[in-house]
């Protein structure tokens, strides 16, 4: 092939493929774009390293209605015994809305109030538990607070009942819900009640089955990943939906709060674990890993996890010891404070060194900027090949 054909086709492909290139980066950068959600407020998280991965009004006062029931649920849990006996009172019989007809003086195991509360939303179940751990609602609803404060670290949160019928002084926020629900995750036998479908219910009054109230886990609104979900209304707060989801790289909370229709509150639940899937990861970060940034070195003070973006994301540490994990845009999608090492000899061998100055940062290469490069090299290879044979043939050894 003659040499100027040669560099034409070389300049061509390279110009194809760089074009190609900067449309799947802009059409990358297109798909980031945050879900637009209906709802007045909501919040997507990482369920097991906390990042928030989308918000609105996220910090806004909001009534919870039923999603209270996750906070009084892991509350009991950890502060109570499961195969605890509770005698059910009066107060039981009188709360208005949803319940699972408690009898007063029926005796019930605390585990399974807390299967009629979260699974079925009984709100009579809810004030049995209540009374049961800490002797009367107030008591209950001083302690559940000081709790959810000083352990879960919510910072808008106040309630003054067990399961969410309105008061103008019971509200909280889509955020301090999502660290809620991650924590209570955390917790076995929450998980195992969270996620139940379907249960048998015999009582006093009651024989039948309880079925969840949340349509995506049903299945009655399909969505394949969804692993578990509780539902609350009233007039005041509308539809209110809480939601767990994990496709085995990344485990998500959802949280809708205010919408008027049943339908739209599912519409966005949806686009907030879609949005999820399709552009984060959870990875671990073992407290080994060192980090050096202008010539100080830093690690995690224990094993955690970590969120970051399935491509191009960034892993930068700063001065101060702060890891910002970025996507693309280069906007931060977790901080985590790392300590300092002063001691030389307190990196061990097999710790594993992180240069974080590198400004492209990039955790992941992608796949096509490789391809034009490495065409580009096998082009000018080929082409110089050429050039020898063509040199030879003009000047022929003699």
């Amino acid at each position: 092939m003659d040499v100027f054909y040669m560099k034409r086709l070389v300049l061509l492909v390279c110009t194809t493929l760089l074009f190609f290139l900067q449309g799947n980066q802009e059409a990358s950068a297109q798909g980031t774009a945050d879900p637009d959600i209906n709802s007045k407020a909501a919040v997507l998280m990482d369920s097991k390293s906390g990042a928030v991965l989308f918000t609105k009004n996220g910090d806004k006062k909001m009534y919870p209605a039923s999603l209270t029931k996750m906070a009084t649920a892991i509350y009991a849990i950890e502060h109570g015994n499961l195969d605890d006996t509770v005698t059910v009172g009066e107060n039981a019989l009188k709360v208005e809305g949803t319940r699972v007809y408690l009898n007063e003086g029926e005796k019930v195991p605390l585990k399974k109030l807390l299967q009629g509360m979260l699974i079925n939303s009984g709100n009579d179940a809810a004030v049995a538990i209540a009374e049961h751990l800490d002797g009367s609602l107030k008591q209950f609803s001083d302690s559940l607070n000081q709790y959810l404060k000083d352990e879960l670290h919510t910072k808008n949160t106040h309630f003054v009942n067990p399961h969410g019928l309105f008061s103008k002084d019971h509200y909280t926020t889509a955020n301090d819900l999502g660290l809620i629900l991650n924590h209570a995750m955390q917790n076995r036998e929450f998980k195992e009640i969270f996620s139940t479908k379907e249960l048998p219910w015999k009582g006093e009054a009651w024989d039948t089955t309880i079925y969840s109230h949340h349509r995506m886990v049903k299945g009655e609104v399909p969505y394949k990943w969804v692993t578990g979900g509780k539902t609350g209304f009233v007039d005041q707060s509308k539809q209110t939906l809480a939601t767990t989801a994990s496709n085995g790289k990344i485990d998500l909370t959802a949280i809708v709060l205010k919408n008027d229709f049943k339908r739209e509150i599912y519409k966005d639940t949806i686009k907030l674990l879609d949005f999820g899937f399709a552009h984060y990861q959870t990875v671990p970060l073992a407290h080994t890993e060192v980090f050096i940034h202008a010539g100080k070195s830093f690690r995690p003070v224990e094993d955690v996890y970590v969120t970051q973006p399935l491509k191009e994301g960034m892993r930068k540490v700063d001065s101060s010891g702060l890891l910002s994990i970025r996507n693309s845009s280069g906007e931060t999608v977790q901080e985590l404070q790392l300590e300092e090492i002063v001691n030389e000899h307190q990196i061990e061998p097999a710790q594993e060194i992180s240069e974080t100055a590198d400004e492209s940062g990039l955790l992941q290469g992608n796949p096509l900027f490789i391809t034009v490069v490495v065409f580009a090299a096998m082009a000018v290879w080929t082409l110089n090949r050429n050039l020898r044979r063509s040199r030879r043939k003009r000047h022929p050894l003699r």
